[in-house]
């Protein structure tokens, strides 16, 4: 199978801030700040209520990339792709993703945690395997022991994932993370603290340069 042409685009990137709020205007604010610190890739989860007009707001801005993440069945990936999203993301292993996703030419990543795992959602048809929990599966050292074992496979750990660790994910076979945590502080932005969320952006956009 063929790598998904995204991938190139995530992995230029290095992260993928992963969205997740209570509320759909925060969610709203959270990409409008990051954006203003130069970030334009979003993962917006379906756990957020109205995450489908999130999705639409993100993605009439033809500067973002915008995807959706978790994603339960086929029917929330193609309603998610027809709000605009470009790749789509479950934290384990969904093989209905995969016809929607492929027959819009989006990328699909799935969850996995163990080298089973690994091998049903590459098997399942996943273009990227996201290792989580990242953090409490061993961090780096798994991702470095999984990929001597899948040394073919595009791995993005989340959860636990920052920019104090994500160079050593990285540095670790990890060809790019997904980070949520303190870019999408649901305090800072129900505060109105802006400066937080771009302070929290310029520290994760810092290991682009690493």
């Amino acid at each position: 199978m063929a790598p998904h042409p995204l991938i190139e685009t995530f992995r230029a990137a290095r992260i993928v801030p992963v969205v997740r709020t209570s509320t759909a205007a925060r969610a709203i604010t959270a990409v409008e700040w990051l954006k203003g610190a130069g970030i334009s890739i979003f993962e917006i989860t379906l756990t957020i209520p109205d995450a489908l007009s999130v999705i639409r707001e993100v993605a009439s801005d033809s500067s973002l990339l915008v995807g959706v993440g978790t994603v339960p069945d086929a029917a929330s990936a193609e309603a998610s792709i027809a709000a605009g999203a470009k790749f789509i993301v479950s934290p384990w292993v969904e093989p209905t993703l995969v016809a929607p996703a492929r027959a819009a030419g989006a990328c699909v990543m799935m969850g996995a945690f163990t080298p089973t795992e690994v091998r049903a959602a590459r098997t399942a048809g996943a273009d990227v395997v996201k290792i989580f929990p990242a953090s409490s599966a061993g961090g780096p050292a798994h991702i470095k022991a999984l990929k001597s074992v899948f040394p073919d496979v595009t791995f993005c750990p989340t959860g636990g994932v920052d920019a104090r660790n994500a160079g050593e994910y990285i540095a670790a076979g990890a060809a790019f993370v997904g980070i949520g945590g303190k870019l999408v502080d649901e305090k800072a932005i129900a505060d109105g603290n802006r400066a937080a969320l771009e302070a929290a952006a310029r520290e994760a956009l810092g290991i682009v340069q690493a």
